[in-house]
């Protein structure tokens, strides 16, 4: 927002000076210092009041990192708000004195598009000593209390003595060691990382150091706690270079993420195991599905060609008989015509152009009415097929065949509903029958449910099952309508 003001100033001086007079960009204009960085800390704009307030010209300034221009000047406390501001987006307002400069400073941030703008001016406070005091501590509390829920333990790091000095009790808060405001040796921050994050970590970090150009390290890692337990922590650190152009020191934080890695693992883990399951029911029901195909065509088609074949070979040596035998056989190769046709009616469905999911169900019920003792009707409301995705529309009528098959073998029912209606931009498949039903304990985790319940949620739906020991059974499918909408993964 700010970096658009700046712009748009910017754009009414050159405008100005094309009419004739000149006018100042608005940001020179203010007594207020502003300059803006990147995320990297490097400085991208410095104004003139920057330049006056801080005795830094804007050409000794720009396009370096701010914190290696003022190394052991800026107070660690800067560097703490600086860090949260990047992580916020809303302006915040604080007070800091500066006792190298000997004054304090009124500072507002605002962080937008990877930039931090930074708005500051000296402040003037009443020289009572008691009032100064008080002040000091007003902040200092401010500073523990946003250090306390934020979890960020902060530190610097002393690359050449090898030393880390953590502030405030933040590893003493999050970590539980007994540390605050104190220093401990590289050697021990080292022993805390894990075994097998800590060859990474180092070679990285020694890495950034040697390159003698980079101004960030940032890492993710487990990190010891004091009672031997690993955190996950997220620890970031901006590199000062000396003048001798090496690096120095860093000051940084490190945040406890281990709640976030846990969930995310959590999630994975369930991701997982549904996509097993999901698995699991699409390679069961092809078997099963082979099964059939094997079994009707082993015991069944095979035994009557066998007939047929036999037939012909008795026409062949019986010529007053062979008209007769070659019509058993032809009737028996015509039987064989229809079992293929039913076996791969129920395998594929016409093409959406050819025939619509509502056709196709109507189909599917004639069929199955005229082979079962069971009445099955078939109702549908507000059905527009052509705003279904054909993949949409294949699915959903392999789950009102798979329920069918699942009555017709299990329900023991006499009676059997199919509807599917559109209620605002959800689609609604209702499948009940009248027969057995059964505990929802015991049943409900099924392959052929599992295989129900993977075709849906391909399609961002859920399925509601209501049942009961000879109640009967209700399947409910809800699946929201989209454009475009595709499902996650290819099935079978």
């Amino acid at each position: 927002m700010i970096t658009k003001f700046l712009s748009n100033a910017n754009r009414v001086e050159n405008m100005g000076r094309s009419n004739g007079y000149p006018v100042k960009s608005i940001s020179e204009t203010l007594t207020n210092g502003f300059f803006t960085v990147n995320r990297k800390w490097v400085v991208k704009y410095w104004n003139k009041a920057a330049e006056k307030l801080l005795g830094v010209s804007a050409k000794d300034i720009i396009g370096k990192n701010l914190w290696e221009k003022f190394a052991g000047v800026i107070p660690v406390e800067f560097y703490t708000v600086y860090h949260k501001s990047f992580l916020r987006d809303v302006p915040l307002h604080f007070e800091e004195y500066w006792g190298e400069m000997g004054e304090w400073f009124d500072v507002i941030t605002y962080y937008c598009d990877d930039t931090l703008s930074v708005s500051f001016k000296t402040s003037s406070y009443p020289p009572h000593p008691e009032e100064l005091v008080q002040q000091l501590k007003m902040l200092n509390d401010l500073y523990r209390f946003v250090t306390v829920v934020t979890n960020d333990c902060l530190w610097e790091w002393d690359l050449r003595a090898k030393e880390l000095f953590w502030i405030d009790g933040g590893h003493k808060r999050v970590f539980g060691y007994p540390i605050e405001n104190a220093l401990i040796s590289q050697n021990f921050w080292e022993n805390c990382l894990h075994p097998d994050d800590k060859e990474r970590v180092l070679a990285r970090l020694n890495k950034i150091l040697m390159e003698e150009s980079g101004s960030l390290w940032e890492d993710e890692y487990r990190f010891k706690k004091a009672n031997g337990d690993y955190a996950f922590v997220h620890d970031r650190g901006h590199i000062i270079y000396g003048e001798d152009k090496r690096a120095s020191r860093m000051v940084g934080a490190t945040h406890d993420i281990s709640s976030k890695v846990l969930l995310e693992n959590k999630l994975t883990k369930e991701r997982q195991v549904k996509q097993r399951e999901i698995t699991h029911a699409v390679l069961t029901a092809q078997e099963k599905e082979r099964e059939e195909i094997g079994r009707e065509l082993h015991d069944n088609l095979s035994q009557v060609l066998a007939v047929a074949k036999m037939y012909l070979q008795m026409a062949k040596a019986n010529k007053d008989k062979r008209e007769i035998y070659l019509d058993k056989s032809g009737d028996f190769i015509e039987n064989v015509i229809r079992e293929i046709r039913r076996i791969s009616k129920g395998l594929l469905i016409p093409p959406k152009h050819i025939i619509g999911l509502l056709d196709n169900i109507k189909n599917l019920v004639h069929d199955l009415v005229l082979v079962n003792p069971l009445k099955i009707s078939f109702h549908e409301n507000g059905i527009t097929e052509n705003e279904l995705d054909e993949k949409l529309q294949l699915a959903i009528y392999r789950i009102v065949q798979e329920q069918m098959n699942n009555i017709l073998k299990h329900a023991r029912a006499t009676r059997a509903a199919i509807s599917l209606s559109r209620q605002d931009n959800k689609l609604i498949l209702l499948i009940s029958d009248n027969g057995e039903g059964c505990d929802m304990l015991k049943e409900n985790n099924g392959v052929g449910v599992i295989n129900i319940r993977s075709r849906t949620e391909l399609y961002g739906g859920k399925v509601t099952i209501v049942s009961k020991p000879g109640e009967g059974y209700e399947l409910k499918i809800v699946l929201p309508l989209s454009p475009g909408m595709i499902p996650i993964v290819k099935i079978v």
